[in-house]
């Protein structure tokens, strides 16, 4: 296995709280690396932090070899990021974000691929954000994070607010770009894409590892998802203390 991203020991804290500590974690290049747990278990925290968005507070980042655990810049560098959709500015287009973010149009249409047709950007180009609806600024940020061409991704709970026509195709449209390089972290709720298109993950609770998920983890989970999906529920019921 060839790593893209190797975290040894990382912590995180937000206002003067550790909120993700004793984090190890090695994600192979060209793979969909899943992140699950109960809301507040630290999933976003991490993630922002390996994108750039905050700092680590110790331990070690490698990503492609290099360590960049102090160095956020390089990181957010690295990762296509999508913003949080409520926060997209109302007083664009949806082409003057992805313009913002990847440059020329025919470079960012590119770049998307089957991801243009998967979010239905053709009908939300000329949309002004404010006129959006939550699941169009969902497809819109989503865009944003692959409209820079990065090798390595990072979304956040990318299904929320989209209908399930739209799911089903963002989903496939991601998993095909995993099987042509791309490197994609992404947390989760939906337990049956964790099973069915995941190529390892882990459980997260309270900014501890509480399930480390292996190829071979998710394999059996995918033959039978249902069984997955009812003891990973109990390991979250249990984690949180529900």
């Amino acid at each position: 296995m060839i790593a893209a991203i190797d975290l040894v020991g990382v912590a995180v804290e937000r206002g003067g709280q550790r909120v993700v500590q004793g984090i190890d974690l090695t994600i192979a290049r060209g793979s969909w690396f899943g992140v699950i747990g109960a809301n507040g278990s630290g999933k976003t925290s991490l993630l922002r932090a390996l994108a750039g968005r905050l700092a680590f507070a110790g331990g070690s980042c490698r990503v492609d070899g290099e360590e960049l655990v102090e160095n956020r810049v390089a990181r957010a560098t690295r990762f296509g990021f999508a913003p949080p959709a409520d926060k997209l500015p109302d007083a664009l287009r949806t082409r003057d974000i992805l313009d913002l973010v990847g440059g020329g149009r025919e470079d960012v249409r590119r770049r998307l691929g089957g991801l243009y047709d998967a979010l239905g950007l053709a009908a939300l180009i000329d949309h002004w954000v404010g006129d959006c609806s939550a699941g169009m600024r969902q497809r819109i940020a989503i865009a944003a994070a692959f409209a820079g061409g990065h090798a390595h991704v990072i979304l956040d709970e990318p299904f929320n607010w989209l209908d399930p026509v739209a799911v089903f195709d963002l989903r496939a449209a991601l998993r095909g770009r995993v099987g042509a390089g791309l490197t994609l972290i992404t947390a989760l709720h939906d337990l049956h894409t964790l099973a069915t298109a995941c190529d390892a993950g882990l459980m997260l609770a309270d900014g501890k590892v509480a399930l480390a998920l292996d190829e071979g983890r998710l394999r059996a989970a995918a033959r039978d998802p249902q069984a997955f999906e009812r003891q990973t529920i109990d390991r979250l019921r249990s984690a949180s203390g529900g």
